[in-house]
């Protein structure tokens, strides 16, 4: 079988590649240039960027059999995730992989604003002794403004406290226990401009938090606040901040983000009481490299078709890891459904019973509706397209939960009633200290046999011998049988279920042999419909 391919559209580090692991095919090509980038993109089924790759909704088009995008950073600005959603395009990055980096940078840009540190550089440098000119002020006794108190804001305000400072903290998203917690108190937006000596932002940029440093923000700071932006571009007006450092209202500010990028030229520029950087929050090597382990990582688990907790455009909170398991399992169960079914029924119910009913269940419902899915849809099926191809395909799924399971301490159970008035039902469990996956129940019949990719299913007539018949004519057609068991319903139509275990699939026409050998209705495989 061919390797899957990843293409690595910019310079990440080697680390990135060993997340990978050898079972990829890495390609690289350089994602900055256009026509370098829309010419790799057909043969790849991931890519990994950073910054200077643009995958808009033309390169997303591009990318005929991309599964996943891995974006080395935080932010997204440069992927369109409405258009990767629109093609089943999962969307990763790593939103963790530099708070630290971004804190210490804003720590460092504090202490430059309130000492002068890089002007004293300069200007030494230049051959000039000027210790008076650089008197700068202490930020111990200071009060600091933290505006955003997510995990960056919250790191900061561990390191600040360190040095002395009073912490006040503006973010309705936060609860105040948690700023309690960190030693900072929750003050309304107009407090925190007209109280704090310095402020911090780090809010993400939205249509809300654009320009909220604007002319009103600024005209109610107390006056002489050093103010230090190293979130995004844009939250603080540039064109207002520096008309307040002209003015004298800001002593000072600390740049390190644009709203435009890259930014070589700006009236700030010109200002000796502002620092700036360009935009260096993640640009450390232990950074860099977190991104892009994080984000390999998620892309390993993505082309192997399993859940990404992670996944920018596949909103369903956090997933327990417990949970992991029981979404395989789901999936299976799903694809069986279908291959048992050979339709699509108009309304799904998936019952979970037992322990794993305690936790939120809705990526295993998810999950379930990509293995009904898979064996009907060409262009697969992913965690990102699966919602909108079940109501493209008028499939209803109904989520109930908190049944108790009498002879399992967990249970999954898919059912629904197909067009033409026939009910199907499968359930499954996961069993062992190693949660092996099995089927326990089909179409009504008590089975219990471990859920393989070779399990082969036969609606045959209950008559004596047939165990060694279905042995016989499974062997014909082929087959190496690991084991076969006979289920009843217990009903009056005469037939049995056999549910054989085989050593590897049975392609379509070997196994519709054994079916007419053994005198059975039908015959029907896990993988696809017989």
């Amino acid at each position: 079988m061919d390797k899957a391919v990843v293409l690595i559209a910019e310079e990440l580090s080697p680390a990135t590649v060993d997340a990978l692991g050898p079972e990829f095919e890495i390609r690289y090509c350089t994602g900055a240039d256009r026509a370098s980038l829309l010419a790799a993109l057909p043969g790849a089924d991931a890519v990994l960027v950073r910054s200077a790759t643009r995958m808009d909704a033309e390169a997303i088009a591009a990318g005929t059999r991309l599964k996943v995008i891995g974006r080395a950073g935080v932010g997204l600005d440069n992927v369109d995730v409405p258009a990767a959603s629109r093609a089943g395009v999962m969307v990763v990055n790593a939103p963790t992989s530099n708070v630290v980096s971004a804190a210490e940078l804003t720590v460092g840009l504090l202490l430059a604003v309130a000492r002068n540190i890089p002007q004293a550089d300069a200007a030494l440098k230049g051959g000039q002794w000027q210790r008076g000119r650089f008197t700068g002020v202490e930020l111990s006794g200071r009060t600091l403004g933290i505006l955003g108190l997510g995990r960056i804001g919250s790191l900061v305000a561990r390191r600040m406290a360190a040095f002395g400072m009073r912490l006040l903290a503006h973010d309705p998203y936060v609860p105040a226990g948690h700023a309690e917690r960190l030693g900072a108190r929750v003050v309304g937006l107009d407090e925190l401009l007209e109280s704090s000596d310095f402020l911090t932002v780090h809010l993400p940029r939205t249509p809300e938090t654009t320009g909220i440093l604007g002319f009103d923000a600024l005209q109610r700071v107390k006056p002489g606040v050093r103010i230090v932006n190293a979130a995004r571009g844009g939250i603080v007006d540039e064109a207002e901040l520096y008309a307040a450092l002209k003015e004298g209202r800001v002593a000072a500010a600390g740049i390190d983000v644009f709203a435009t990028e890259p930014c070589t030229d700006s009236p700030l520029f010109e200002l000796d009481n502002v620092v700036v950087t360009p935009h260096l929050g993640a640009g450390t090597a232990e950074a860099q490299e977190r991104a892009g382990v994080a984000v390999a990582r998620s892309v390993r688990e993505a082309l192997a078709g399993r859940f990404v907790p992670e996944a920018c455009n596949v909103r369903l909170g956090e997933v327990d890891a417990e949970l992991d398991p029981w979404l395989a399992l789901a999936e299976r169960l799903g694809g069986l459904f279908t291959a048992t079914a050979g339709a699509l029924p108009g309304r799904l119910r998936v019952t979970v019973g037992g322990e794993i009913a305690r936790h939120e269940l809705a990526a295993l419902e998810l999950a379930t509706v990509k293995g009904i899915l898979a064996p009907v849809v060409e262009g697969g099926v992913t965690y990102v397209n699966a919602p909108l191809l079940a109501q493209e395909r008028g499939l209803d799924t109904e989520l109930v939960t908190g049944a108790e399971s009498t002879a399992h301490r967990s249970l999954v159970r898919i059912e629904g009633t197909l067009p033409g008035g026939e009910h199907v039902s499968v359930s499954g469990t996961l069993t062992g200290h190693r949660g092996g996956e099995r089927l326990v129940e089909l179409l009504g019949h008590d089975v219990d046999v471990p859920l393989g990719d070779g399990l082969a299913f036969f609606l045959a007539p209950d008559e004596s011998g047939l165990i060694a018949g279905a042995g016989e004519a499974l062997a014909r057609a082929g087959a190496a049988v690991e084991s076969l068991r006979l289920a009843r319903t217990g009903g009056d139509d005469g037939t049995v279920l056999v549910a054989a275990a085989l050593a590897a699939p049975l392609e379509p026409a070997a196994l519709d042999d054994a079916a007419v050998r053994m005198g059975a209705v039908r015959g029907w495989g896990l993988e696809r419909r017989r």
